[in-house]
């Protein structure tokens, strides 16, 4: 009897719940079994669409939902009792949670019917994702109150789902992909256990409620072997570190969203061929088979992929399924002395990290004193080089770069879906209309009360699920959160990474120049401010940027994510720069850039070239240099010395050096 396949989802949603609603409804009809939803970097990070931080980002990465009312639309005529739901959501993980549950409630669904998954790993947020809010503390409390609440009342729900992903996007080797998020997992387990909230004789099913959400790159063979490590690893601390007996609750459960920092916009075509590969690296062995698995599509690197763009990886999914012989047959990697080898290289690797972010006090001290962010930025930049020089081949990129005109590119405006501009003006308004039909006092007394019990050891999500009910909005909850618990800046990681130790003819050469411009411009360094206007937490290329221009004989300024236009500028005045270096990925640059570019001129800064780096589609790049933006970079554009190159000449040309 062939075994059932794994949950098949797409990781979608964008421009209002309305819109998404109809997207789900249209993939459940094509026959993807589970919902994975995306939500906008305002509901991620606890703002509401009319928040001066919102501006340019209001459903571009995914769907506004601020209130109940926009949770009810988006599960309109979905029975969310028959619905596996995935939501990749963190920092305001409780307060999704809780409109769900009211959605559910609403929908005649009982809590304990509810099946699905809230990412909720924050420790990774400080790492990569960047949407964090609050302190770790803070984080960890509301992360153990979530655990201890769906473990008494949502059984069959998984609060927390740690995510090596979003590690492997900003350059974690597989042995740091495992060390670092099982050290999560600890850190989280130890919390629960610590804050009393369960009792012992329950603390196993807190175990087997944990699940993981993990990357597979391309190097398939090396990506099943991480998934065979992980499983051993994973078995091995809930047995001896948590005493777990029952076989099931030791399990390792985990999904997957295949390498995304691995896809090109050049010759996008190879993607396809790309993702099926890194699915392999997933379903391939039966003993570290994935529970589901979401694709990419295969012009993610270009922008928001099209309704039809979603369908073909869900395609993709099904052949192998259904067609393949794939669940015919038993662990076919069994006995193999080879995978046995790398498999054990793996674990002990992990292991010896592991223990060393241990003696450091686990993985929320490692996060704090910058230890875990700078490893990975390390990593990445050690990555980057090896592209560069050509030691690691992309095809298309670095290596067998000739090509006929793709047709599937030729009109690269039509490859890609745009959101709603009219989105966030929707947003607003209906964020604004929802305000003023609600009952004020009922909502001001909800959010008093979600404040008090966060001063207390009390579980905050009954408090949660009542300001829920009461009409409040993320941007309220999060705001009356940050007032009790602080907000925080996470450290770089860019500060002590060793980049390029041995220049090359070409960046020495670009040593030289930027050395020699700063000359002509009064005998000083040259100052590169490195910027990330708006909520996109996505700052591993600012990182790069960061580390290369430094590399390259730069002063650089670089003060993390999520900065208002406002900000930057003030930035740039205070540390007399001479070129502005702004990294977006979020879709939000049409609105972010000009704004910035605006306010740099009202402060008298019109010889301070701006340079602009993201997922920008082709017509973007043009509109925004058309309107005096000196270079636009997008993945393609690889060399990162080339980059370092270009940002002097442009700055010798405002500079009238030339």
């Amino acid at each position: 009897m062939p075994d059932k396949p794994w949950v098949m989802r797409t990781y979608a949603g964008h421009s209002s719940a309305a819109e998404s609603n109809a997207l789900y409804r249209r993939n459940l009809a094509k026959g993807q079994t589970g919902l994975s939803v995306a939500f906008d970097l305002p509901t991620q990070t606890g703002y509401d669409p009319d928040h001066v931080l919102s501006r340019g980002e209001v459903g571009k990465v995914g769907v506004p939902i601020p209130h109940l009312g926009a949770m009810r639309r988006l599960f309109q005529d979905i029975p969310l009792d028959e619905m596996n739901t995935s939501m990749t959501i963190n920092a305001t993980a409780m307060w999704l949670l809780a409109m769900y549950q009211v959605a559910a409630e609403e929908q005649g669904v009982d809590a304990a019917a509810l099946a699905g998954t809230t990412q909720n790993d924050i420790i990774k947020e400080y790492l990569s994702r960047g949407t964090y809010v609050f302190p770790p503390e803070a984080s960890m409390r509301l992360t153990t109150d979530m655990i201890a609440y769906t473990v008494n009342n949502i059984p069959k729900w998984n609060p927390l789902n740690i995510s090596s992903y979003h590690l492997q996007e900003a350059g974690a080797t597989p042995v740091q992909e495992l060390a670092f998020s099982l050290s999560t997992a600890i850190a989280v387990l130890d919390a629960v256990k610590d804050s009393g909230q369960v009792p012992e004789d329950k603390f196993e099913k807190v175990v087997g409620r944990i699940s993981f959400f993990v990357n597979a790159g391309v190097r398939f063979i090396e990506e099943m072997c991480k998934m065979r490590a992980f499983t051993q690893l994973w078995e091995e601390i809930a047995r001896e570190r948590y005493g777990v007996t029952e076989e099931k609750m030791r399990r390792f459960r985990y999904g997957v969203q295949v390498n995304s920092l691995g896809l090109t916009e050049a010759q996008p075509e190879n993607n396809v061929q790309r993702i099926v590969l890194e699915m392999l690296g997933v379903t391939l062995s039966k003993r570290a088979r994935a529970r589901a698995v979401q694709l990419p599509a295969w012009n993610e690197a270009l922008g928001l992929p099209r309704p039809w763009d979603q369908q073909w990886s869900l395609r993709l999914q099904q052949v192998l399924a259904f067609e393949s012989d794939l669940l015919e047959y038993e662990d076919i990697f069994d006995g193999s002395h080879v995978i046995e080898a790398k498999v054990n290289e793996l674990v002990e690797g992990a292991k010896a990290e592991i223990d060393r972010v241990q003696a450091m006090g686990g993985a929320v001290p490692a996060v704090e004193s910058g230890y875990m962010k700078q490893a990975l930025v390390s990593s990445h930049a050690e990555r980057r080089a090896r592209i560069e020089n050509g030691e690691l081949k992309v095809v298309g990129v670095n290596s067998y770069t000739e090509t006929e005109p793709s047709p599937l590119t030729e009109d690269l405006d039509a490859a890609i879906m745009v959101a709603d501009p009219q989105a966030e003006a929707n947003a607003v308004a209906d964020v604004q209309q929802w305000r003023e039909q609600r009952d004020q006092a009922v909502v001001d007394d909800a959010l008093a009360r979600v404040q008090s019990v966060a001063k207390t050891d009390e579980n905050l999500m009954e408090a949660t699920l009542a300001a829920v009910r009461a009409g409040a909005t993320v941007g309220e909850w999060a705001g009356a959160l940050r007032e009790v618990f602080g907000e925080y800046r996470a450290p770089t990681g860019v500060g002590g990474v060793v980049g390029v130790t041995e220049a090359g003819a070409e960046l020495t050469a670009v040593r030289e120049q930027v050395r020699r411009t700063g000359e002509e411009l009064g005998g000083r360094r040259l100052r590169f401010l490195v910027g990330k206007p708006g909520l996109d937490g996505h700052s591993n290329g600012a990182e790069q940027v960061a580390v290369r221009a430094r590399d390259a004989g730069f002063e650089v300024i670089y003060q993390g994510i999520r900065l208002t236009p406002d900000q930057i500028v003030s930035a740039a005045v205070a540390e007399d720069v001479d070129v502005v270096g702004l990294s977006i990925l979020s879709g939000s640059h049409m609105e972010l850039v000009p704004d910035v570019q605006r306010g740099l001129s009202e402060a008298g800064l019109d010889n301070v070239p701006i340079i602009v780096g993201g997922i920008i589609p082709d017509s973007d790049g043009r509109k925004l240099e058309a309107a005096g933006i000196a270079a636009v970079f997008t993945p393609k554009d690889f060399g990162m010395t080339d980059i370092m190159g270009r940002v002097v000449e442009e700055i010798r040309k405002a500079n009238g050096l030339d």
